[in-house]
């Protein structure tokens, strides 16, 4: 028997090959037919489709005794298919602005407080801020997070800002939450919010939510470049620039 890569849960495998399974199916399957095509013992598999039924991975109909996909499976699938037609509506406009003020653009949710970056597309310049996939910040310190913040209606932005205590992350960072509501409120009215030195203490950032048809934030977009090439004078030119941008892709994802 082939020995399993260091740290792999065989159990957790297992279980996952039953959700594939399931998921793979385009009928309700019964427990036979789980075994039979996995050649699971009927204990072991039976253990394994309670857990993913509990855990909402999967569905169980007890008038035909069959398993199939369930809610949490189909809700995480349906927030990957619309994560990536945000990067597909966006990509396009991030490469003309890089290609227009040769910095670094980012693409960034909001997701249990803090920003999610989910596509970065650096800059042409040899000196330039760098991101990639998957890195988080938190809301309050990033061009990015107040530019979705500034969108939230009143109860759901007090929510945010409760989650946590306003952490400094650089000597400039705004934790006052009096002066930051005055800001996101000033972020509001011109489109578009800045960072400078706020989140890293060489950077500086502009950027624009993305919002539903709602009005609602789902997304921004966000320009970071060092903070010696983001002037006073050149801010307002980029955010409006973002501010457009922005409304473009929300735009052609509420279409």
């Amino acid at each position: 028997m082939k020995k399993p890569p260091p740290y792999v849960v065989l159990p957790v495998q297992k279980a996952l090959a039953v959700l594939e399974l399931v998921a793979e199916s385009t009928a309700g399957l019964g427990l036979s037919d789980i075994c039979a095509e996995l050649k699971l013992p009927k204990t072991s598999a039976f253990r394994y489709l309670r857990t993913l039924v509990e855990s909402g991975f999967v569905a169980f109909d007890d008038s035909t005794n069959t398993y199939s996909i369930g809610s949490k499976f189909r809700s995480l699938a349906k927030a990957d298919s619309g994560l990536h037609r945000l990067r597909m509506i966006a990509r396009p406009h991030m490469i003309t602005l890089v290609n227009e003020f040769q910095e670094t653009v980012n693409l960034a949710v909001m997701l249990d407080g803090a920003v999610n970056y989910v596509d970065v597309v650096e800059g042409t310049r040899l000196l330039r801020i760098q991101g990639k996939v998957g890195d988080r910040h938190p809301l309050h310190s990033t061009a990015l997070g107040k530019a979705m913040l500034a969108r939230l209606p009143e109860t759901a932005l007090q929510a945010e800002l409760g989650r946590r205590p306003l952490v400094a992350r650089t000597s400039r960072t705004l934790i006052d939450q009096s002066l930051l509501a005055r800001q996101l409120r000033q972020v509001a009215r011109q489109g578009y919010s800045t960072e400078t030195g706020e989140n890293a203490d060489d950077a500086a950032c502009v950027g624009a939510a993305i919002i539903d048809d709602g009005g609602y934030p789902i997304a921004a977009i966000s320009l970071s470049a060092p903070r010696s090439r983001l002037s006073r004078q050149l801010l307002p030119k980029v955010g409006a620039r973002m501010a457009e941008m922005a409304a473009v892709i929300s735009r052609d994802l509420n279409a």
